[in-house]
This record gives C-alpha cells, sequence and structure tokens, in this order.
C-alpha cells in the first residue's frame, strides 16, 4: 500500500509534498553536492506519518480563504433564521389538544395556555373533531389567520391543506399533528429565548470535512423506521445511502428526501462531549447524473432540540451513528 494511503494522507496533499521532496532535495543537492542521498523511502514514510498524527491534532494546511467566507456567510444566514418568525428561538409551549373543546388563553386557567405576566386573557377555543381543528376567536378579541382577521368560527387544520399560523399581538400558533395526536405550538414574538442567544459556537471551518460522497439510490422504493423524542416511530422514504471515505476508511449514511434536497441525521464520536447528544442534521444536494454529491459536515447543524424543549426532532437511525468524530459543524448549544 503506498505510504500516503497508509498513514490517511489525501492524495492531492501527497502529491504537493512529494513536490516540496523534491525541491528541498534539489537545493541541497545545488548546495552539497551530488553526493548528497535523498530521503530514503522510509524516512518519507515516517515523515508522512508525523504529518498525520500532527493533522489529527488540530495542525492542518489552511483551508482556502473564500471557502471560509463561504461557510462564515451560510453559518450568518443560519442565525439569521434561528432568530426569525418561523425560527427556533421563540418557541414557548407546545400542548396536546383533547377531542372536542380547548380553551386557550394568555395566562393560566387555560386549557392552552400562553405564558404571560400579565393578568389572564381568554383569546378563543379550539375544537378538535375527526381530525380538523377549528378556531372560534372570542368577540373583541383581535385574532389573525395568515394575515385575515377572524369574526368567525373557522378551520384552521385539516389532513389536506397546509395548517393556518394564527396571530394575537406577539403570539403566535399553529397546529401539528404527530402520529394520531395534535398539538398546539405557540411562538412569543418577543421571547426571552431570542434576548438570551448569542449564537452557536463552531468547530474551525476544514475545508477536509467537505467530502464527495457516491449515493447508492434503492432499486425499489424502500422506507426506514426513524424514531422521534416522543418515541413515535416513522417510516421515511429512503432517497440513497451516501457512501464517503475519510482518513482511508469507508463511511455509509442513509439519506432521505426533504424537497430538492438529502436529508441526514447522523450520530458520531464527539456526541459524547462537543456535539449535540442526540446528534445533528445535515443537507446535501441530491446527486447528478453520475451519481455524485457533496457532504459538507461543516454545514452540520443541531436539531431544533438543541434550542427549545418544545420541538418534536427525529433522531438519527442506528445505522447512521458514525464510529468517527466529526469534528465540524455546530458545537452542542444546549440538552432540553
Amino acid at each position: 500500500m503506498p505510504h500516503h494511503r497508509r498513514c490517511g494522507i489525501p492524495t492531492g496533499l501527497y502529491n504537493n509534498l512529494n513536490i516540496m521532496n523534491y525541491q528541498i532535495n534539489t537545493l541541497v543537492k545545488m548546495r552539497n553536492g551530488d553526493s548528497t542521498k535523498r530521503i530514503t523511502s522510509l524516512h518519507w514514510s515516517v515523515t508522512l506519518c508525523l504529518l498525520a498524527i500532527l493533522l489529527t491534532a488540530g495542525f492542518r494546511v489552511a483551508d482556502d480563504p473564500a471557502y471560509r467566507e463561504k461557510i462564515d456567510a451560510w453559518h450568518q444566514e443560519r442565525i439569521t433564521s434561528l432568530k426569525s418568525e418561523n425560527g427556533w428561538l421563540n418557541l414557548v409551549g407546545l400542548v396536546w389538544l383533547k377531542a372536542g373543546k380547548n380553551a386557550l388563553g394568555r395566562g393560566s386557567g387555560f386549557d392552552v395556555s400562553f405564558p404571560t405576566d400579565d393578568a389572564p386573557a381568554s383569546l378563543g377555543t379550539l375544537y378538535l373533531d375527526k381530525g380538523e381543528v377549528r378556531f372560534v376567536p372570542n368577540q373583541g378579541v383581535d385574532v389573525s389567520a395568515d394575515g385575515k382577521v377572524l369574526t368567525e368560527s373557522t378551520v384552521v387544520f385539516s389532513p389536506n391543506d397546509k395548517p393556518a399560523t394564527l396571530a394575537h399581538g406577539s403570539l403566535r400558533w399553529l397546529i401539528i399533528k404527530r402520529g394520531d395526536k395534535y398539538g398546539v405550538r405557540m411562538r412569543d414574538l418577543k421571547s426571552p429565548y431570542l434576548s438570551e442567544f448569542h449564537g452557536v459556537n463552531r468547530f474551525p471551518v476544514d475545508e477536509s470535512w467537505q467530502v464527495k460522497a457516491r449515493v447508492e439510490t434503492p432499486s425499489v422504493p424502500k422506507t426506514i423506521p426513524i424514531l422521534d423524542v416522543l418515541g413515535l416511530t416513522s417510516q421515511q422514504p429512503l432517497a440513497g445511502t451516501l457512501v464517503f471515505e475519510r482518513a482511508g476508511k469507508t463511511y455509509r449514511l442513509d439519506a432521505v428526501g426533504e424537497g430538492k434536497k438529502l436529508f441526514i441525521l447522523f450520530g458520531d464520536a464527539t456526541n459524547a462531549h462537543d456535539s449535540y447528544g442526540s446528534g445533528r442534521f445535515l443537507y446535501a444536494d441530491k446527486p447528478g447524473p453520475d451519481g455524485i454529491t457533496t457532504l459538507d459536515f461543516n454545514q452540520a447543524i443541531n436539531p431544533p432540540c438543541a434550542f427549545t424543549p418544545y420541538a418534536t426532532c427525529p433522531l438519527p437511525p442506528k445505522q447512521n451513528k458514525l464510529a468517527l468524530a466529526v469534528t465540524a459543524g455546530e458545537k452542542r448549544y444546549g440538552d432540553h
């Protein structure tokens, strides 16, 4: 086996090192004459392995500045998204509906209660019946659904339609379905989580964690079971298995489809201390005609459950727990 493969040195870096070795020896020969011997194969092998150790310890060739700027810009967009109206930082509650009537209001004493320091105030009533949810606003209370003021009973959730987002002042709520349960996801655009948020720590940007992956698509439609934090299991269509190499070893990750992207739930050895304990998310482009895509672990992100106790996150399937420390992407933010 070639020396660089034995030590886990990427071929491109190995070729550059060989050029450097040749240039150094040429200079030595010019200075000392032809009697100077070149570095032996054994010495060169040792040099490569020492370099591999340094790389593993964090000493590495600098990344392309343009690549680093690209990742930094992407990360800033990620932070902006977290802080947006539809981000994860303003969630203040998740309440599961019972069949029939559910009173909703600010403060305590309601079936669905928005936490607030203000005096309790009833906003209206949610009715759950046969998989459909209606909202009836209280008379004189300003509540809108997708920007339209409500004055009468309105369907805000049905199985085949996008759920409506309801609003009252800084409060927002919508209906979500998980298994056979229907819940009210509550937001407050003035949530203290927003003011307490000061960003997400990351591992140093490392371009070597941008790797090519071969996508093996199933010959016949196939699903994989995905467990979530509620203990519910859903069967998700398998979009493909991504096969990539790192330090001479081959790894595999199952992906499901999400719009135009592949969605990967993965765990790795950093989950024990440095990254979120339940794993991270990663998105990748769908493969081109050659069946190849790029996995950029510098874009690995925390799941919503790292930021709020009111999310219902999926967990990595067992086959996606890598025997590898992925020292790239977002670090641990919190455990909820």
